[in-house]
């Protein structure tokens, strides 16, 4: 995590210096001033569209899974454009836009789904499936605790 957090770092600082050199230090200055502006506005509009989505969702009583992971990815690209640097305001950018959402949102749901069946699997053991049931364990016999005799001095 750390080297990936390492390279960010170097990847916005060539960024800033690439455009810097190109552009100029009010140029740059005034990009990044207006690419937290415009993706400040681009985060309130989707993300007041992907809230009124689960609100209509909630209300019909469907699964509202694909709207909550758009407001959630919604709030991520408003930090991402929030946080100072090209490379963010571009991975910010990406996950405002729809189709660009929706591919991301499939990846978080597939590795949530993984982690979920994983996390299951380590709170209760493997699971036997026969003819698509899930077959439960035979029931564990309770052993009764061990008492240790003794008395309790108090100080």
């Amino acid at each position: 995590m750390a080297v990936a957090f390492l390279l960010y770092v170097f990847a916005e600082i060539a960024a800033i210096w690439a455009v810097g050199s190109t552009v100029g230090v009010l140029g740059t200055l005034g990009l990044l001033l207006a690419g937290a502006f415009i993706g400040s506005w681009l985060a309130r509009r989707e993300g007041a569209k992907a809230m009124r989505a689960f609100m209509d969702a909630a209300r019909a009583g469907q699964p509202a899974e694909k709207e909550l992971t758009d407001g959630m990815l919604v709030g991520l690209g408003g930090v991402l454009i929030l946080v100072p640097g090209f490379v963010s305001d571009v991975l910010g950018l990406l996950l405002m836009l729809p189709p660009s959402r929706a591919v991301a949102r499939r990846l978080w749901l597939k590795r949530m789904e993984k982690r979920a069946v994983r996390f299951a699997n380590q709170r209760r053991g493997p699971v036997m499936v026969v003819d698509s049931e899930v077959v439960p364990e035979a029931p564990r016999r309770q052993e009764q605790p061990t008492v240790i005799e003794g008395r309790i001095v108090e100080n």
